[in-house]
């Protein structure tokens, strides 16, 4: 566990140097000292430029350039708002032709987040972006590349 070593360092800085667990006084007990509180990491405010780094992981199969070819995977530009398996020259599976309705911000979250599973079938063989700033981000290049 990661917060083991942590919390264990800070109980060994807080215990009494000296004395060897006596009592600072001798008709005292020792008192137990716990380790101070871990704060928790400060929430990152997702931005295009986050976007644009997450997105070097998608291009292995997509292109995101207007009138960009499609790769392994449909290319990307104006993918916000467009209506799924609708890009033209692209071969979608059939449960991509199924799925219907249109990538809106929400659409895109569920599926980046874990594509197989929300969408069984589908040939995006990627096991997905975990972390939610990550997708978010990830999104806002999306959109601002459909601009």
């Amino acid at each position: 566990m990661r917060t083991a070593p942590v919390l264990l360092a800070g109980v060994l800085i807080a215990a009494p140097l000296g004395g060897c667990g006596k009592a600072d006084k001798p008709d005292e007990a020792p008192t137990a000292r716990s380790a101070p509180a871990e704060t928790p990491a400060a929430a990152v405010e997702p931005t295009v430029a986050m976007g644009a780094m997450v997105f070097r992981r998608c291009m292995a199969c997509h292109t995101i350039d207007k009138g960009g070819a499609n790769g392994i995977g449909p290319n990307l530009h104006g993918i916000v708002g467009r209506a799924v398996a609708s890009h033209p020259g692209f071969s979608y599976s059939g449960a991509m032709k199924a799925k219907g309705g249109v990538w809106d911000e929400g659409a895109l979250d569920a599926f980046l987040a874990d594509p197989m599973k929300t969408l069984p079938g589908t040939r995006m063989a990627f096991a997905g972006v975990i972390d939610e700033a990550d997708r978010k981000a990830l999104i806002l290049y999306l959109k601002a590349q459909s601009e």
